[in-house]
């Protein structure tokens, strides 16, 4: 006889584990596509402007190593500055509940009474949680926080330079692997496809309406790519 447990489902995930999950590769998701079309749109323009295979490399390579740098520098700022933020409101919760321990206690029992319990249950709730650890109780309650669990910066950079630098490697590959005359059509084509997939499974995990997701990566894909190779038609007829 299989043995209780203090979760209904023990095998599903729940609000704090799939929850950051899917931000996470919701990121890792927008950095793909950040990459596939930053790095397709420069190495078609290129393409566009000269055959020499050395140059759309050079090109493509210094596009992806920028491209990687400045996402995982921009995301470790901001991860940072929000990681500061969340340890300065625990800090300040942190002294209210060593100042104020009974006026936090009533603060926690609203909440938990603005949730539907009855004021007796949610001051019982409030009185349990508190004894237990006032502080994770108060963190998770009135700002949303796991204490255990704060956002790491360098985690953040690492992930966002490595989808980056993966979504990059297609258009990269897609253009120079076909003969001379299908690189461009081969990168679009294949661009195009990727835009696609990356678009349906952000959609999939926003939980928002596919084909819209689809049309709009796809079309600002395509767009970026015409643009670029308009830009190295002109270049290169001009001898630039």
């Amino acid at each position: 006889m299989a043995q209780p447990t203090n979760e209904p489902h023990p095998h599903e995930p729940h609000a704090e584990g799939l929850s950051s999950r899917l931000n996470w590769l919701r990121a890792g998701v927008l950095g793909a596509n950040d990459g596939i079309v930053s790095t397709a749109g420069l190495v078609v323009g290129v393409a566009a402007a000269t055959t020499t295979t050395s140059a759309i490399l050079t090109a493509g390579v210094a596009g992806l190593s920028a491209g990687a740098i400045s996402m995982a520098v921009g995301e470790y700022v901001s991860v940072s500055t929000q990681r500061d933020s969340e340890r300065a409101l625990l800090a300040k919760e942190a002294r209210e509940i060593e100042e104020e321990p009974e006026t936090e206690l009533e603060e926690l029992a609203g909440i938990y009474a603005a949730k539907g319990l009855t004021p007796e249950t949610a001051r019982k709730v409030a009185a349990e949680l508190t004894a237990h650890d006032a502080f994770t109780a108060h963190a998770e309650a009135e700002l949303g926080l796991d204490p255990e669990a704060l956002t790491n910066p360098w985690q953040a950079a690492a992930s966002s330079a490595v989808s980056f630098t993966l979504g990059a490697l297609l258009p990269l590959l897609a253009i120079l692997l076909p003969p001379v005359h299908l690189r461009i059509p081969v990168t679009f084509v294949a661009v195009l496809i990727a835009l696609a997939l990356t678009g349906s499974v952000s959609a999939r995990l926003g939980g928002s309406d596919r084909n819209r997701a689809v049309l709009r990566v796809v079309a600002g894909g395509a767009l970026a790519m015409a643009v670029t190779y308009g830009i190295g038609q002109l270049a290169g007829l001009s001898g630039i």
